[in-house]
């Protein structure tokens, strides 16, 4: 296994040139996602509906990430959820919930005062190859 890091990119999931990110690196038979909005990425607009449609749009690009490198969601060990206000607390596990099988990946959740494009929720993830 290479200990150089390595981007992922996929069109399968919205990216952004513009920004000095990559969608995932691949370290050490880690991988490492960036932030994911519920946005379209053939659109490159926020899915509209609920916080629930949000956040599982964020998570169907964080699959294609992760499968673009290799790997799925199973796999992912940890994710970071970020969330406008705790009111949309219930809203977003109801989304987020349909992803993921037992045993569920280490999550935090917390809330912020702002997210790129206005909206409400963002996933980051650490998943295995």
């Amino acid at each position: 296994m290479s200990s150089q890091k390595k981007a992922v990119s996929t069109d399968k999931a919205p990216s952004f040139p513009q920004f000095p990110l990559s969608q995932a690196i691949v370290h050490n038979g880690m991988i490492y996602c960036s932030g994911n909005i519920g946005m379209d990425p053939t659109t490159k607009s926020v899915v509209s509906g609920s916080v629930a449609d949000r956040t599982a749009q964020a998570l169907r690009n964080i699959s294609a990430i992760l499968e673009a490198a290799g790997s799925s969601l199973k796999n992912v060990v940890k994710a970071n959820v970020y969330i406008t206000t705790m009111e949309n607390f219930q809203a977003m596990n109801d989304g987020y919930r349909r992803f993921f099988d037992e045993p569920q990946p280490a999550r935090t959740c917390v809330a912020v005062k702002e997210l790129p494009m206005g909206t409400d929720v963002e996933i980051e993830c650490i998943a295995h190859l």
